[in-house]
């Protein structure tokens, strides 16, 4: 429920954004209106999606090149502004969820049974333990890689289909890779390389998604803010009012703040962020955020369409 009510608050947030905006600082973004709706539907398919879905709206909705570039910063800098609040409120779930009146029973039953797992299997690990853990880590990547090439040719032979379904993402080489990492962890969680565990896997997982996030936040040009103040205000409006329904929704279904969190992440970051604000809350969880961002890859290019159609009805764009 919250990761459909993170969806909606995205497809909300755009129309309700571009109007407070408009209304508030008519002159604060310099760009036609018809041209602003378009480059904003390509935030919109990445907050929802990924970096297919935002490309396909590019590609749709045939943004310039120039707007488009304008619209990424946007895009990164407030996903990434947000991704940090999302992290602290992970350090603070049990004083939110008291807010929210919510029941994380089920979510600390499940960390309290991982580490008593852990417990009971941890041990110092050989050399050729520690090697096993990597080739099975590294060759899981590779195998993912080398997945995701194979299928990507098949998926192009019915690209044309695929275009006209809006199931971009599935033309998409990272999608793939996602899909099949997760696949690959899933089922080797239920043989015997579980028992890789007790030397060290989820410490070194949490090293790679710590690796992670300064990857990601070196990507973020705080300087480009200043020459996109209009652009970025919106981004702003627009996030508060996804906020604001994940909030509501929350408060109403008492649920607990790891399902705002991670909810919102899977839509706004995606598959690479989502585990990372999963794993803030216990490394158990991570997985949980990969397959919430799986589903916002195919809901992507549908719910930014939507968001679209009504940014152009805001802005009277034709």
């Amino acid at each position: 429920i919250m990761f459909f009510a993170a969806t909606l608050g995205i497809i909300l947030g755009g129309p309700v954004a571009l109007l407070t905006i408009s209304y508030l600082a008519p002159g604060l973004v310099q760009a036609n209106p018809d041209e602003l709706w378009k480059g904003l539907s390509t935030i919109a398919g990445s907050w929802i999606g990924g970096g297919a879905n935002q490309t396909a709206m590019k590609e749709i909705f045939k943004v310039s090149d120039n707007l488009f570039a304008a619209m990424i910063v946007v895009d990164v800098v407030v996903a990434n502004i947000w991704m940090g609040f999302l992290l602290y409120g992970a350090s603070i779930s049990d004083k939110l969820d008291r807010v929210l009146k919510a029941d994380n029973s089920a979510i600390e039953d499940l960390k309290h049974r991982v580490e008593d797992y852990q417990s009971s299997v941890a041990r110092i690990p050989n050399l050729t333990e520690t090697f096993v853990l990597l080739a099975v880590a590294f060759g899981g990547v590779a195998l993912s890689h080398w997945g995701s090439d194979l299928i990507l040719p098949i998926m192009e032979r019915y690209k044309t289909a695929l275009q006209a379904a809006r199931l971009n993402s599935l033309l998409e080489g990272f999608f793939w890779l996602i899909v099949i990492a997760t696949t690959l962890g899933l089922s080797l969680s239920l043989t015997r390389a579980r028992a890789l565990e007790g030397v060290g896997a989820s410490r070194w997982g949490s090293v790679f998604i710590y690796v992670l996030v300064a990857t990601i936040g070196m990507k973020m040009n705080l300087g480009e803010v200043l020459q996109n103040l209009g652009l970025f205000a919106i981004g702003i409006v627009w996030m508060m009012v996804h906020v604001v329904i994940l909030l509501t929704t929350a408060k109403i279904i008492r649920a607990p703040f790891f399902f705002v969190a991670v909810g919102s992440q899977a839509n706004v970051g995606g598959a690479a962020s989502a585990p990372i604000v999963a794993s803030a809350f216990s490394p158990a969880l991570a997985p949980v955020g990969v397959l919430m961002a799986v589903l916002g890859y195919a809901l992507g290019t549908y719910g930014a369409i939507i968001c679209a159609f009504l940014m152009q009805a805001v802005a009277g764009g034709g």
